[in-house]
């Protein structure tokens, strides 16, 4: 499929998937990367900036269980390698423009047997906005299927370029919207896919519920001068400029 292709199906549909754009190398890199975190995350007392652990029933926070570390390029700054790919960014400049910034940087480890990430919703429910030139990006660093939580969208649910009513989540963390659910498509792909989607669409993912990991981040590029109130440019740790000025 041509770029421009490309570009078109993204404004239409409101997400693109490249798979496997990451070789092996890079995967093993990162991913030992990744249980080196997993493996502070079992030091890491609860309450501590970034870090986050899955809720039990008596919601509670299970030390035993990471659920996200936000910020992970502040805590771990290697990983801001791959959202400075220039291969990730070559496609993502078709979407943003020339000079780009990354913010909102989150590890999502979805471990076995109880792993989540996040629940339908919009990004720029987050970000107060609806502006269409924020492109979210999720990167699986191992296979995602519907068993282990893979990623979830609602195809051209960004196009009204409203924002949905949110709640708070009362089982976990975030807030979340209804959605009709017979619209919903599975997002299931190999080790090394980046998916890019419009902040705008509607999104959630599955439970881990196998006996499989399913690490992944999700972060967001925007255009360099593109102001955003709760996430300014210089005042914000977890913005960085990964390409132009």
């Amino acid at each position: 499929m041509s770029i421009d292709k490309q570009v078109d199906q993204f404004h239409e549909q409101g997400f693109l998937i490249f798979e496997k754009l990451i070789n092996e190398k890079k995967l093993d890199y990162y991913l030992s990367i990744f249980d080196e975190l997993i493996d502070r995350s079992k030091s890491v007392p609860i309450g501590t900036p970034h870090w986050s652990f899955e809720i039990d029933a008596d919601r509670q926070q299970n030390p035993e269980l990471l659920h996200k570390v936000q910020g992970v390029c502040v805590v771990e700054p290697r990983i801001l390698e791959i959202a400075s790919d220039p291969m990730i960014l070559d496609l993502v400049e078709k979407l943003t423009g020339t000079d780009i910034d990354v913010f909102g940087t989150k590890f999502f480890p979805k471990l076995p047997y109880g792993g989540t990430s996040v629940m339908w919703h919009q990004d720029n429910f987050y970000f107060g906005t609806t502006s269409d030139q924020i492109v979210s990006c999720a990167i699986y660093f191992n296979d995602a299927d519907r068993k282990n939580g893979c990623l979830r969208v609602i195809p051209k649910s960004h196009l009204n370029k409203e924002i949905a009513t949110h709640d708070k989540n009362p089982y976990g963390y975030g807030h979340w919207t209804q959605i009709d659910e017979s619209q919903a498509i599975d997002v299931a792909v190999p080790a090394g896919t980046v998916v890019f989607f419009s902040s705008n669409l509607l999104h959630g993912t599955h439970e881990n519920k196998s006996d499989r990991r399913r690490y992944s981040t999700a972060w967001h590029y925007i255009p360099a001068n593109l102001s955003l109130e709760r996430f300014p440019r210089g005042g914000y740790g977890d913005r960085h400029a990964v390409r132009g000025n």
